[in-house]
């Protein structure tokens, strides 16, 4: 499906408050005349990572052919996931580009434009006796993430009102500084099950199929993914949702989306899942 049809484009130039207009190209709004600067962290296969010292993954093309059809280029600053928003606010890069998920708490202090439905799923060590399919099976279990992520906060809330409102043991969540990090931990046994985005769990058990394994099997809480962009500089936000619909009328926007087994968010998806004000 298109990423902007009709409805869905409505919905979301509401919620980014944009008044599109071809004087969005304005190239003094970016960093560089000519270039898109995004923050982006490299460790998070299959959106983006390092292949042979260079950028690859979706968000990595995906930005390469918005940046096209707007007569840009694009540049990729690799940059450790708690550093993208203050680097952002403080004007390291013009955007984030990171397969960061759209919440509340993150729309306060940037905007946000969707362009992905995600969500999480639960990955084990293939053959342990500890399968869980939801996160209400991870109360008294120690779990492993990826630190500063967005469902860390649901977690931390089932643990309190689930687990220890039922009379039972809270969720012992432990953090890493990246998503390979806290799968190492699960394979040492420093953590029982990982959860992580649905699509980065599908890239593990391509590489560590024969030791890990997805035990969920539903898309655990659901959200859309979003570019990050300063508050205030609306320029940039316009003209990134003006090359959002134009990218998605092309041919290779279509490829992108079936290489990696990736949906654009449908009206119903934006207008549900992105965070009302």
């Amino acid at each position: 499906m298109k990423l902007f049809n009709r409805t869905a484009r409505s919905l979301a130039l509401s919620v980014v408050g944009a008044t599109l207009t071809f004087s969005s190209f304005n190239a003094m709004a970016f960093k560089e005349s000519g270039k898109i600067t995004a923050g982006s962290d490299m460790t998070f296969f299959p959106y983006e990572y390092m292949d042979n010292n260079k950028p690859a993954g979706f968000d990595i093309e995906l930005l390469a052919g918005l940046a096209k059809v707007m007569g840009m280029e694009s540049e990729n600053i690799d940059t450790r996931w708690a550093n993208l928003i203050p680097g952002l606010r403080g004007g390291r890069f013009d955007i984030t580009n990171s397969s960061m998920y759209i919440t509340a708490e993150r729309m306060k202090v940037i905007d946000m434009i969707p362009y992905l439905k995600s969500g999480e799923s639960i990955l084990s060590v293939k053959g342990s006796d500890y399968q869980p399919k939801l996160p209400e099976e991870f109360c008294g279990h120690t779990i492993g993430s990826m630190a500063g992520t967005a469902w860390l906060k649901q977690l931390q809330t089932l643990s309190i009102e689930y687990c220890e409102g039922n009379g039972l043991d809270p969720i012992s969540i432990r953090e890493y500084p990246t998503d390979p990090q806290t799968t190492q931990a699960m394979l040492s046994h420093a953590v029982e099950a990982q959860i992580t985005d649905a699509a980065v769990a599908r890239g593990v058990i391509d590489k560590l199929g024969n030791r890990v394994t997805i035990s969920s099997d539903t898309l655990i809480y659901p959200v859309l993914n979003g570019f990050g962009v300063k508050k205030g500089n609306d320029e940039v936000k316009n003209a990134l949702i003006e090359g959002l619909e134009k990218f998605s009328k092309t041919p290779e926007y279509d490829a992108l989306l079936k290489k990696y087994n990736f949906q654009a968010p449908t009206a119903k998806d934006i207008e549900e899942l992105m965070p009302k004000s």
